[in-house]
């Protein structure tokens, strides 16, 4: 399938950093450089549907790390692959650190609002981590929350209505108690034979950045 290209607009703000574009379903995945995101322009307060149906604001969590996730329940590849890790890492670190991982909260917001629907985000979620929260919206709102938090993405390969990949970059962001970006936390690159986002490598990174 193929990607979006990175605009410039994109690359300057988290310049030096590249954010990875995913292709859900094949293609190439762009490589980038973990590191800290402090002073940049990423996020903004949103109001979004949980998977419960409840209204959830993004001061909801205010006073918590938000490790932020952006996918769609039917990708068929990486976005299971990525929360999987991702969850198998906060599992580790709230063993191993149960007092910061208290502190931390996982979330995971679609780019497919037409079909992730908070029932359909339930049971999504709930495969992955009790902790895990899945948030969703009307168009509109995930496109704007989408744009505040530097996030690309569209339907691919649409075959009909309801038969659709979706690309969009992948990004996931760790944010601060006060809503402010910190860092990039690891995903895998398939085009090296590396394990960039291994368990171990998202586990090194909220250690590292969670206090």
């Amino acid at each position: 399938m193929a990607g979006f290209a990175m605009n410039k607009a994109l690359i300057s703000l988290v310049s030096p950093l590249l954010l990875a574009l995913s292709a859900c379903g094949g293609g190439d995945q762009s490589s980038f450089e973990q590191g800290a995101l402090a002073g940049a322009s990423i996020g903004a307060p949103f109001t979004l549907t949980d998977q419960d149906g409840k209204r959830v604001a993004w001061d909801s969590f205010k006073g918590k790390y938000r490790l932020v996730y952006f996918g769609y329940t039917y990708c068929p590849d990486v976005c299971p692959v990525d929360l999987q890790r991702i969850t198998q890492a906060y599992g580790k670190f709230e063993k191993d650190s149960p007092d910061r991982a208290a502190k931390l909260q996982p979330i995971f917001i679609t780019v497919d609002p037409q079909r992730d629907t908070p029932p359909v985000l339930k049971n999504y979620v709930a495969a992955f981590s009790p902790r895990l929260i899945g948030l969703t919206g009307t168009p509109d709102e995930i496109a704007k929350v989408a744009k505040d938090f530097v996030v690309i993405y569209g339907k691919a390969d649409e075959k009909d209505a309801n038969d659709y990949l979706v690309s969009h970059s992948r990004t996931p962001y760790l944010f601060g108690p006060d809503g402010q970006p910190i860092a990039l936390v690891p995903v895998d690159d398939p085009g090296t034979k590396e394990d960039e986002g291994s368990p171990d490598a998202v586990l090194a990174a909220l250690d590292h950045w969670v206090k």
